[in-house]
């Protein structure tokens, strides 16, 4: 049975996930199409909430799926940023772990960071690229056409397979929109989402790829927001029962 159509809106990763795991935990549904949850950042409210973000990833661990930190950082490496340092030092550091990277099984077909980066035959820096023209650094006037800044993931010749299942990618394409008063605000579409192993770590490293745009452009980073096409919880709900009161309690 699908659900209807569904928006969540919150102040905090850890309370827009944990409404997203409500929701599918609801008798009767077993997904959501579609899904759209949007983080508005606000400087006098936590983004996560260290109960909510502690309890899953203990069942993460207990269930022996990668941890939240190990998802975010497939759309981007927090760790290797030094905001202090050049971004082209961001992108050396991430390329020559990459080969490391990429012989765990589960990034064989790739990592979202490794696309936005290394897009193609031609290895384009999407971000870079944004950044540049936005900035006016490739010897242009800046460029303020929104509909520019965007970065794709999916590649039609190495990703539209008829594998029966594949991981990866999911996430499509990300979409980044100046507004209002020098903020920012970031959109994740997927295709499909495990809300239980995959979402919270997705909202994250979207989350961090919005921090660090936004930091290259000189905005503010106030919004992220992630439409799923087909949103589900990934295991069972007897499974996850207890979880869930923890979380909403």
């Amino acid at each position: 049975m699908l659900a209807e159509p569904i928006v969540i809106r919150e102040n905090s990763i850890s309370v827009a996930w944990t409404q997203t795991l409500s929701a599918l935990m609801t008798p009767g549904v077993s997904e959501i199409v579609p899904l759209q949850v949007l983080i508005e950042i606000c400087d006098d409210q936590p983004v996560e909430l260290e109960a909510i973000r502690n309890a899953l990833d203990s069942e993460l661990r207990a269930n022996k799926l990668p941890l939240i930190d190990t998802i975010a950082s497939t759309i981007f490496p927090v760790s290797m940023w030094n905001p202090a340092l050049p971004r082209k030092k961001l992108f050396e550091r991430y390329l020559g772990a990459l080969p490391s990277l990429k012989k765990f099984p589960q990034n064989r077909n790739g990592l979202y960071f490794e696309r936005f980066i290394a897009y193609g035959e031609k290895q384009d820096n999407q971000l870079d690229f944004i950044i540049k023209s936005r900035l006016g650094e490739n010897g242009r006037s800046p460029n303020r056409r929104r509909s520019m800044l965007q970065a794709a993931v999916l590649e039609p010749g190495r990703d539209i397979t008829n594998q029966r299942q594949r991981g990866f990618p999911c996430l499509q394409q990300v979409s980044f929109a100046p507004y209002g008063n020098n903020e920012l605000a970031v959109i994740g579409f997927y295709a499909t989402q495990y809300i239980f192993q995959k979402a919270y770590g997705n909202y994250l490293g979207l989350y961090n790829l919005g921090r660090f745009v936004a930091h290259e452009l000189e905005l503010k980073l106030t919004q992220v927001t992630c439409f799923t096409g087909i949103a589900e919880l990934g295991i069972s709900k007897a499974a996850l029962r207890e979880l869930a009161t923890r979380v909403e309690q």
